[in-house]
């Protein structure tokens, strides 16, 4: 299965005799998935029918659709404000009164911002059954055109997430395979630790120092850690390839990458292990930020 990004953007029209429309839908992460509708008045009882349409094919993601609809030219409305209209006339005669002038012609009342209302009329107050049926197709056809969207958003990072999986374990090998992590630079840095305590003053059993040795170095070995990240390696490679709804699950599965990071980082002693393991939480975070955007 394809993986699919929470984001995407996509735009369907529609028509009828008397009406146009278009959708407009806008995806952005989420949790769950939560559709926020923008509808004219009047149409509410559309959005069952499209709530429904929506939760069959978008699974997480904030869905933001709006629906703009016009009539089609010429199906306008002319109201008369007759109280502006009359507040008019009266004003107009007490003004003749004082200045002696002529009333002024109906044309020019009409003229008169306030008196006629011409209204292009509110869609959603006239709109048939087969018209609502036509609007919940049209917004089925956005959302197919927004899982298009979606998922070609959701190849690229894909790509971008298995790169990150790649050098991930690039690190890690190189974390494996570190000159300090070698049977003869452990054993000379214990003799080394060894001496170094032995020259002083204080009166310390030699066996007793070498086991104590041994057990510093078992403590920083970060064998355990490699093994783990290579896991994690192995399970991220199987998401991706296994596709669908994954980006909880690759959540999850970077905090566990983290973790292993920020364990075997304090468990080095050595320039390049803490180096690869550095290197390592900074794609580790890179690649966290990508999948919190994965459906």
């Amino acid at each position: 299965m394809p993986v699919h990004s929470m984001t995407g953007f996509a735009r369907t029209e529609g028509g009828s005799e008397f009406l146009s429309w278009y959708w407009e839908l806008r995806s952005v992460n989420g949790k769950g998935f939560d559709l926020r509708l923008r509808l004219p008045q009047g149409l509410e009882a559309l959005e069952p029918k499209l709530r429904a349409s929506g939760s069959k094919k978008i699974s997480r993601g904030t869905l933001h659709a709006s629906l703009v609809l016009a009539r089609q030219q010429g199906d306008v409305e002319v109201r008369l404000n007759e109280a502006t209209l009359k507040q008019v006339m009266d004003a107009a005669k007490r003004v003749c009164e004082l200045t002696g002038g002529m009333m002024p012609d109906t044309a020019s009342l009409l003229s008169l911002r306030g008196v006629l209302d011409i209204v292009d009329l509110e869609a959603g107050t006239a709109i048939g059954e087969r018209e609502g049926n036509e609007i919940v197709a049209s917004f089925d056809g956005a959302l197919d055109a927004l899982a298009a969207s979606r998922a070609g958003e959701g190849a690229r990072m894909q790509e971008i997430v298995g790169a990150q999986v790649d050098e991930i374990e690039r690190l890690t090998e190189l974390v494996e395979t570190a000159p300090a992590r070698s049977v003869e630079a452990v054993r000379q840095r214990l003799a080394d630790q060894v001496e170094r305590l032995l020259a002083t003053d204080q009166k310390l059993e030699p066996e007793r120092l070498h086991q104590e040795a041994v057990l510093i170095a078992t403590r920083a070995d970060v064998e355990e850690e490699i093994k783990r990240l290579r896991s994690h390696v192995a399970a991220a490679r199987d998401l991706l390839k296994e596709g669908g709804v994954i980006g909880r699950k690759f959540d999850f599965l970077a905090q566990e990458f983290q973790r292993e990071a920020n364990t075997l980082c304090s468990k080095s002693n050595d320039a390049s292990i803490t180096e690869s393991g550095l290197a390592m939480k900074v794609k580790i975070d890179q690649m966290r930020e990508q999948v919190q955007n994965l459906e």
